[in-house]
């Protein structure tokens, strides 16, 4: 976890404006999803609670691919629990077919129109089942959160983040949560890309997206950006940066290796793994240093990014992004259940800021009420149809 300390005591009693941002990490969303329902249960059954609202706790959440996801689940009032389930169920039709090793990229690259196409109907219908037909008005209109999901529009080659905030304008309004994450999770290679229509009518057709993971996979710039435009200026700004369990990353090159052909990146494959380790660093700590400069400025800008421990080495085959093994999802709902405890017990000491300030953010959460809930989570039921 880092901190970037607040300015004093004179801002302890506004109210903080907060933010959740959610990295992308395809498959390994269900380790976001299963950490934060380890969290908020536990927290719930320690204060005699029922099952709490996590979207209503947040003033803006950023999601990036399975980040997305995940935080317009939380954003409609799904329950984690139902998250979980979502890559249980949906998990291996989203990604039928995984990348192993170089015989695999080649047969992928014969066959992986066929792979892609089928993976992108199952994340339709898995979008669907959770996100129903809710916009990204109707989060912002009815249960007061922001969202903004980062993606990149083809027609330009240009960044675009779908947005809804009281400074963003109208231009986003109309889009389907649906059609939000599946544009935001469109990862090059590992599934297809994400035509989706225009809200709206007038002729516009169908808008083409690929991931917003090829620029902003971390999304907390995006998230400071707009909690920087949207909060009060006397307001405390409180960031809860939350990652997908990566993988220890780093290679030693030497000799002829460094002549690397498209057969040494398998065929692409193993380009997007490091473009997202490098920029989930860098973006963590221009985000760092940009907080800490503000905040000795007089702004108060706090930040915590958890979990914060390296990942065991047990987990090392089973960390891909489109790995949907389930004893892969296995292994990741237990590595997440492992981290949230170490949270919990962060959080129970009086003496770490930064677990203070996580347990702050939990007391605030109200009771997830049905009323507020936007569309019907995905049940057991369901599941089982599905």
């Amino acid at each position: 976890m880092h901190d970037s300390q607040g300015a004093g005591d004179a801002n302890n009693a506004i109210k903080p404006y907060r933010v959740l941002s959610l990295d992308g990490g395809g498959m390994r969303g269900i380790y976001t999803a299963a950490f934060l329902e380890r969290l908020l249960s536990q927290h719930a059954r320690r204060a005699s609670r029922g099952t709490l609202d996590l979207g209503r706790g947040f003033d803006l959440i950023a999601g990036t691919s399975t980040g997305a996801i995940v935080g317009c689940a939380a954003a409609v009032g799904v329950p984690m629990t139902d998250v979980v389930n979502l890559y249980r169920v949906h998990g291996a039709a989203i990604f039928p077919h995984r990348i192993t090793g170089m015989r695999s990229a080649i047969f992928r690259a014969c066959m992986g129109r066929y792979f892609v196409r089928k993976g992108d109907a199952a994340l339709r219908t898995a979008l669907t089942d959770v996100l129903g037909e809710t916009t990204m008005l109707d989060v912002f209109a009815t249960r007061g959160i922001s969202l903004s999901i980062p993606a990149v529009r083809m027609s330009t080659h240009k960044a675009w983040v779908f947005k809804k905030t009281p400074t963003s304008g109208v231009r986003d309004d109309g889009y389907r949560l649906a059609d939000v994450c599946l544009a935001s999770s469109a990862a090059p290679i590992f599934r297809s890309l994400a035509a989706i229509d225009e809200p709206g009518g007038g002729g516009g057709g169908k808008q083409v997206f690929a991931d917003g993971g090829l620029w902003a996979n971390n999304p907390i710039m995006v998230a400071l950006t707009d909690a920087l435009a949207n909060a009060a200026p006397d307001q405390p700004i409180e960031i809860f940066s939350l990652g997908t369990c990566p993988r220890p990353e780093g290679e030693h090159v030497i000799g002829d290796e460094v002549h690397r052909s498209m057969l040494g990146w398998r065929l692409g494959a193993d380009v997007a793994p490091l473009g997202i380790a490098a920029q989930e660093f860098a973006y963590d700590n221009m985000a760092r240093l940009l907080s800490n400069a503000m905040s000795s400025c007089g702004r108060s800008i706090r930040r915590v990014r958890f979990p914060n421990k390296d990942v065991p080495a047990s987990m090392m085959d089973y960390l891909a992004l489109d790995d949907s093994r389930p004893d892969a999802m296995d292994r990741l709902v237990q590595q997440a259940h492992t981290d949230a405890d170490a949270t919990r017990s962060a959080c129970d000491d009086r003496a770490n800021p930064e677990g203070q300030l996580i347990r702050a953010m939990l007391d605030s959460l109200p009771e997830l009420d049905p009323a507020w809930t936007l569309v019907r989570p995905l049940t057991p039921d369901a599941a089982a149809a599905a």
